[in-house]
């Protein structure tokens, strides 16, 4: 989340920091990693209100969600993940936009309590936050518990491989929540390398598809936007209709590159501002993606704000 975000302090979302490996320590806890976004939930008077990680208000989008949060005991500020599931039981970022034509199982997995019945609870620790926050969730379909284990990250680790999860989430069991900043107190582990992108163009479609060939990916270099390659698989015949209808209105008249990038001959320029995410096996010496898959826009983080992710060995 960007600092300048307009989201009152006490809603912003505490952000992790992406490590390099699993590892095992008596003094940290270790959740799945969801694979849906953000959202943090602000339950006063029995209303509800659903904010993204960059502050929008998406209660409208899901109301049977909010609706099962109206049953929380009380006053609260929730954080939590809100994702699809798919038919092998694991959530699935792809399947999100399915949700929302009800052809996919929507879960709100609560993590972390920021507030409840009036008190500030960001500067109690991360097991006492979560015991709270177990005792007042209300016992939904639509609403999980995010359940954790201390200790062996290694282990869960492999497990979450087994079952083809993103990811897992270490944090430290004592550490008070931060809102709005990224900390080592909270780690990411990824099982595959997976990136925020931004689209700054498309190439003409080729043989059999239609709308385009492939999106022209960047990301924010300072105040440039860099070229980190082309993404031309893991589009179905609906999303290609659907993103070309978003893309034409942005078309711009000139690259958003310094340097020449592959293909230009061919491609329509547009404004750098939708969100995606992609998976990929590595990063080249060159500084592009090797083998991105596309895997769906996203909506809850800014365009100025994607950045090259680079895992941080732990301290």
């Amino acid at each position: 989340m960007s600092r300048k975000s307009t989201l009152p302090k006490r809603l912003q979302p505490m952000l992790a920091t992406l490590t390099d490996a699993p590892f095992d320590d008596p003094e940290w806890v270790f959740e799945d990693k969801y694979d849906g976004f953000r959202m943090v939930s602000e339950i006063r008077n029995g209303k509800v209100a659903l904010y993204s990680r960059n502050g929008k208000i998406i209660s409208r989008s899901y109301l049977e969600v909010a609706e099962a949060l109206e049953g929380v005991k009380g006053d609260a500020v929730i954080d939590g993940e809100l994702v699809a599931i798919g038919k092998d039981g694991v959530s699935h970022f792809q399947l999100l936009q399915n949700a929302l034509r009800h052809e996919a199982k929507l879960l709100y997995c609560a993590f972390d309590l920021m507030s409840a019945g009036g008190e500030d609870l960001r500067d109690l620790p991360l097991l006492t936050r979560k015991k709270r926050l177990k005792a007042i969730l209300p016992r939904h379909k639509l609403i999980a518990f995010s359940n954790h284990r201390k200790g062996g990250g290694e282990k869960f680790f492999a497990e979450a491989e087994r079952k083809r999860l993103e990811g897992i989430m270490a944090k430290r069991a004592d550490s008070p929540y931060a809102s709005g900043r990224r900390t080592a107190d909270w780690l990411k582990v990824k099982t595959a390398q997976r990136q925020e992108v931004v689209i700054a163009g498309f190439t003409a479609p080729r043989r059999t598809r239609s709308f385009f060939g492939a999106l022209v990916l960047a990301v924010r270099e300072g105040d440039t936007w860099q070229y980190i390659g082309h993404v031309g698989t893991g589009f179905s015949h609906q999303t290609l209709e659907e993103l070309h209808g978003k893309l034409v209105k942005l078309r711009a008249a000139k690259s958003p590159f310094a340097a020449r990038v592959k293909d230009e001959a061919v491609t329509t320029w547009v404004r750098p501002s939708l969100v995606a995410e992609v998976k990929f096996a590595e990063w080249t010496s060159k500084g592009e993606l090797r083998q991105p898959v596309y895997l769906g826009l996203r909506s809850d983080k800014k365009a100025n704000d994607v950045v090259r992710e680079r895992p941080q060995a732990r301290g």
